[in-house]
């Protein structure tokens, strides 16, 4: 998995930021069940990632974000751009031709103006949450050359995971349950905190120093990725978590 801090560093910050704030801020209201601004924040989404696939293909990156007159129109021309070496189908049809759709929730489903012909959903929200994961992903496994696995690895490191056993103040993170055993709670955290989270973090936030015989057993189960000073949550440990502690 990449480092999160190194993700889409082919593509300046004015536009790579906007595009993680927005791609957060999907995931976010998802989470919370705010279907409205989920899909809400995906129309700006599809602006920035439009701005971002434009600079790709023509090799000149607009300064900031750009709103199409004709977004459906300008997303079509991109497809007759100059072939690119690498990502070519992904940057100029699939996620063009993806784009559009999503922009269409925002627009006219009573997301971004009154009016619209159906009242914002989850199923509105799902689909602007899978669709722009797919979208950074594809960013993703285009610019570093990466595998798709490593590609969703990457992207699921972006969203913090929320939860009401999680309190956190001050940058400091406590997992609210006293019974849960201690692996248990490490991988709380570990799901809780996108990308490495170094390993004298989590022994202040476990208040215990010794945690290293823990977080090798932890390892040797395949639920997290373990480095000399810092730990990570795996796929699995995602999935273990989900099913057995928070389940």
């Amino acid at each position: 998995m990449i480092d999160p801090s190194q993700l889409l560093t082919a593509i300046p910050q004015s536009l790579r930021e906007p595009l993680i704030e927005e791609y957060r801020g999907i995931c976010d209201a998802f989470n919370e069940g705010r279907w409205k601004l989920a899909a809400l924040d995906a129309g700006r989404f599809c602006e920035v990632a439009y701005t971002i696939i434009h600079g790709l293909l023509s090799g000149t990156f607009a300064p900031t974000p750009e709103k199409p007159n004709n977004f459906v129109g300008a997303c079509r021309q991109l497809e007759s751009m100059q072939p690119v070496a690498v990502g070519d189908r992904s940057l100029r049809i699939l996620i063009p031709r993806l784009l559009p759709a999503l922009y269409e929730v925002r627009n006219n489903r009573n997301v971004g103006h009154v009016g619209g012909d159906v009242v914002s959903n989850k199923m509105d929200a799902t689909l602007a949450r899978e669709v722009s994961s797919w979208v950074v992903a594809e960013l993703i496994r285009i610019t570093h050359a990466v595998s798709v696995s490593q590609a969703q690895a990457s992207v699921d490191a972006l969203v913090e995971r929320t939860h009401p056993l999680v309190w956190e103040m001050d940058g400091v993170k406590r997992v609210l349950a006293p019974d849960m055993k201690m692996g248990g709670r490490i991988l709380v955290l570990l799901y809780s905190t996108p990308g490495w989270v170094p390993t004298q973090q989590l022994k202040v936030w476990m208040r215990n120093n010794n945690i290293g015989r823990v977080l090798a057993g932890l390892f040797d189960k395949q639920l997290i990725e373990l480095a000399p000073d810092k730990a990570t949550i795996t796929p699995l440990g995602i999935r273990h978590v989900e099913a057995k502690l928070l389940g």
